[in-house]
């Protein structure tokens, strides 16, 4: 059994603080739209509905609008002062019809102030269908007052009727039934006065209140049905955000979590690079010896093959460590580019001498188009001279015996400087350049091959352009070849410098463009073997 004093060692891992926002921010997506999805179901049970919603929007439109009800009230019960009744009668009903109109509009500010459950939603229902059902009645009260008594008092009830049905219709929309409540005993009663009066006109009168009621009826249950429809489409646009959201989120922690494996792996690789090499070295210096067999020769000739064989596997396997090395430090930041001024051209035919020699062996022919009077480029030249060797050697390991290979160096559109490696080879699928770009990637070619490489030599060159501020393209076509093509932008080009073969910079004996020596030919040889030539 693990010990258990173990266990925060596991969760101090560096990736922790990385990942507490995506998890909170995960939970919090999720709980919205919990909330959304819960609103989808009415406490009814019976339809999908948002009683909360159509009692907040209700009790706010009662609020909005009470200084309307407030002036109709008063001028109505101005009008029957003046016309019906004993004004003491009419301000008594005014008074009184302010009261429940105050009582109304309390109980929707108190409404509004208090957070919704499914419990107090129902309480706050039943209360505002019986005010409003109060309120009702006192329309009634005082509007079937003058009914019955000559045609043109019924015409002005009538017309009084259908406003205060209007307005209670238009102001519970939201509730349905809170509006059936105020204007149906209003409608009714006014209506029954007036077929029991007896006269044809009257009987025209009570019919148009009963149209009237059923209109206004309808106009609201649409009117609800609108407002149904619209809280519905919202909650379903939240809901969708909610898990657009909460797929996000949980996109951005799987994110968080492989760039951190990530960042960890080119961490350690490294670091490792002292530990890596140093057995290597002894491996290589010892197989070294016993190849060269400078203590003498061996008693058995088959060692000395022996010793060749791993001395050769050494040296790939050291070239294949670097190449790791490298990529691992461009992913983890940590690779810094020695800048200097570089004189491409030089590079490039330096490289095309050293890897001369393995394409004749294999018929390739290697043909130079270069310009003239190319200044140099501010940049790294080992870094340069590892793109060019990696590009290099993959068009002489993918390319067919007899074939060729075309190096060109010249200028961009935009004034700055390029380098092309065309080959005659096999080339890559269009369907592949973008895993043959990719870190240990590996076209169908490529495995087929009998020189099989680690995939890592077009990612570390790329890169290496990516960090110099240029361009890589690389363009193929099966059973027809390969292109890549290098760019370097113009803000790298030393304009001010004089051309290559007129440069003689002052305070040195020999100009920079001099051939090397031959000790600095064969240091700058085992610098460019150390470093890696191919995929």
């Amino acid at each position: 059994m693990s010990d258990p004093a173990e266990k925060p060692e596991v969760v101090a891992l560096p990736a922790g603080p990385q990942l507490a926002a995506p998890v909170s921010s995960r939970r919090a997506a999720a709980q919205r739209v919990r909330e959304a999805r819960d609103r989808l179901t009415s406490t009814s049970g019976t339809r999908l509905a948002f009683d909360a919603e159509l009692l907040r929007q209700y009790a706010q439109t009662r609020i909005s609008a009470s200084y309307v009800v407030m002036l109709l009230v008063v001028a109505t019960g101005v009008l029957f002062g003046l016309l019906w009744m004993q004004p003491i009668i009419a301000a008594a009903w005014t008074v009184g019809m302010l009261c429940v109109h105050a009582a109304i509009i309390r109980s929707c500010s108190r409404f509004l102030a208090e957070q919704p459950s499914v419990a107090m939603t129902r309480k706050w229902r039943t209360r505002f269908v019986l005010l409003d059902l109060l309120y009702g009645l006192c329309w009634t009260a005082i509007l079937i007052h003058p009914a019955g008594r000559d045609l043109a008092s019924n015409t002005l009830m009538m017309f009084l009727m259908l406003l205060v049905i209007a307005v209670s219709s238009m102001l519970a929309a939201s509730l349905p039934i809170a509006a059936l409540a105020a204007t149906v005993p209003v409608t009714v009663a006014i209506a029954l006065d007036l077929v029991l009066s007896g006269s044809f006109d009257n009987y025209v009168l009570a019919l148009l209140a009963l149209a009237a009621e059923g209109y206004f009826a309808l106009l609201a249950h649409r009117l609800h049905s609108t407002t149904l429809a619209t809280l519905e489409a919202r909650a379903e646009k939240d809901a969708l955000i909610g898990e657009l959201e909460q797929a996000k989120a949980i996109s951005d922690e799987a994110r968080h979590r492989a760039e951190s494996a990530n960042v960890a792996k080119s961490r350690f690789l490294a670091q490792m690079s002292h530990e890596l090499r140093t057995p290597l070295n002894a491996i290589l210096g010892f197989s070294e010896v016993m190849k060269s067999e400078i203590f003498g020769a061996h008693a058995v000739a088959v060692y000395k093959e022996y010793s060749a064989d791993i001395h050769n596997s050494g040296v790939h396997l050291l070239n294949l460590i670097n190449e790791i090395l490298d990529l691992s430090r461009i992913e983890a930041g940590r690779y810094e580019l020695n800048e200097e001024a570089v004189a491409l051209v030089h590079v490039v035919a330096d490289c095309h001498h050293l890897l001369k020699l393995r394409a004749s062996s294999r018929g390739i022919t290697i043909h130079e188009v270069f310009e003239h009077g190319m200044p140099r480029i501010w940049g790294d030249e080992r870094a340069v001279r590892q793109v060019v060797l990696n590009l290099l050697s993959n068009s002489i390991k993918f390319t067919p015996q007899g074939g060729e290979i075309w190096l060109k160096v010249g200028w961009t559109a935009s004034g700055g400087q390029y380098l092309s490696v065309k080959d005659t080879g096999s080339g890559i699928a269009e369907d592949e350049i973008p895993v043959v770009l990719a870190s240990f990637g590996q076209g169908s070619n490529s495995i087929k091959s009998a020189e099989q490489g680690a995939g890592l030599g077009l990612p570390i060159a790329k890169s290496l352009i990516d960090m110099h501020g240029g361009t890589f393209t690389l363009k193929s076509k099966l059973r027809i070849g390969t292109e890549v093509i290098v760019t370097f932008p113009p803000e790298r080009v030393m304009s001010a410098l004089a051309p290559m073969a007129e440069e003689a910079p002052p305070m040195q004996p020999e100009p920079i463009e001099t051939a090397p020596t031959a000790d600095r030919k064969r240091v700058r040889r085992k610098s460019i073997m150390s470093a890696g030539t191919g995929l």
